[in-house]
């Protein structure tokens, strides 16, 4: 049944009460947030989900005025115009409370004990749009990662095939050119598809108990040469006795993008310090660096997917922009948690937290 068929029911016969005790029972099973204004635009009825919107600085809602409630000219006027001539109409709404919303309003006529009055139907699309947004700035966002080393190779190939294939001076540079950006958009397309399959659920954990230093020491050897290059010394403060409750192949997945990070946005004769500490049932593992550090403002969005605090330096160190968010995800399947501290020309740290049972 829809709020405008409530108009077929003959709530008189069963009396004021009932009557008024049926609507609200329909009214508040209804998931969207509904108000019914009289020929006064004054509120007769809403339901939990209004009350949650649009009254909870102000109380109650019925017997208010609708412009008490809600001051837009648009939204009296499609209530308005529900009320005198029985047309039903369409709106949009960016509602302040505590918090912004937005909503799609649906006002139609509705006959209430022989009188004509208005319902007004609030679909909150604030998530919808938000999430239309994010879909928006992904797709924005793979298409510049991708055309940016997909132009460098069409370019280096065209030249190849212009003739400096023959080149023994730099044809192997070239070529050299186009497999780093092969192996780039490589990597993009791997992270991506592992941030797919991590966010719809599809990736199971095998939680053991494992050797923190063994896995980190492991992470060093496999960065070894990145750090020798941009002489960042890797330092392992893990007890080699302890052992934390994760999956050793994921624990290292994440441990490898937080160290990596570590390197590349580090300074000449700076360190990576991967430390355990133990603290209100979970084991806390830091990963701490000597780097610029980054500015307060960017720290809220730092584990978004592609969110680059630097853009200029990232373009120059490379990376996907997503290893961060997989490190999120991944810690929150541990049922643990990631954080972020961090001090300009100090460095930064981030804290990966794991249930210690």
């Amino acid at each position: 049944m829809t709020i405008s068929e409530l108009s077929i029911l003959d709530l008189q016969a069963v009396g004021p009460t009932a009557s008024h005790n049926i609507l609200q029972g329909i009214l508040d099973a209804v998931r969207e947030s509904v108000l019914i204004v009289d020929s006064s635009t004054r509120i007769t009825a809403s339901n939990l989900a209004a009350y949650e919107a649009f009254a909870r600085q102000i109380g109650p809602l019925e017997n208010r005025r609708l412009s008490e409630v809600i001051r837009d000219v648009n939204l009296h006027e499609a209530f308005q115009k529900a009320i005198d001539i029985g047309e039903s109409s369409n709106i949009k709404l960016e509602f302040i409370g505590t918090e912004k919303r937005r909503y799609d309003i649906h006002v139609a006529p509705i006959e209430v004990q022989n009188s004509r009055n208005a319902v007004g139907v609030f679909y909150d699309v604030t998530q919808i749009e938000l999430l239309e947004k994010v879909r928006q700035e992904f797709l924005s966002n793979i298409s510049h990662e991708l055309r940016t080393p997909l132009t460098s190779i069409m370019a280096f190939v065209e030249t190849l095939e212009d003739g400096a294939i023959d080149d023994k001076e730099n044809n192997r540079r070239f070529l050299g050119v186009i497999r780093r950006n092969a192996e780039r958009m490589h990597g993009l397309i791997s992270d991506i598809l592992e941030l797919s399959m991590i966010e719809s659920g599809t990736v199971s954990i095998d939680i053991k108990q494992a050797k923190l230093f063994n896995l980190v020491e492991d992470v060093f050897a496999s960065l070894s040469s990145k750090a020798k290059a941009r002489e960042v010394k890797l330092i392992n403060h893990v007890s080699p006795d302890l052992t934390v409750r994760a999956d050793p192949f994921r624990l290292e997945q994440m441990l490898t993008n937080l160290i990596d990070n570590g390197i590349k946005f580090n300074r000449p004769s700076g360190s990576v310090t991967v430390a355990l500490h133990q603290a209100n049932g979970s084991h806390a593992i830091s990963v701490a660096d000597t780097g610029e550090g980054v500015m307060t403002e960017h720290l809220q969005r730092i584990f978004e997917r592609f969110y680059r605090a630097d853009r200029g330096r990232t373009r120059e160190v490379g990376g996907t922009g997503l290893g961060l968010a997989i490190v999120k995800h991944l810690a929150r399947l541990h049922g643990g948690e990631v954080s972020v501290t961090s001090a300009l020309s100090r460095g930064t740290t981030f804290v990966i937290e794991l249930p210690a049972k």
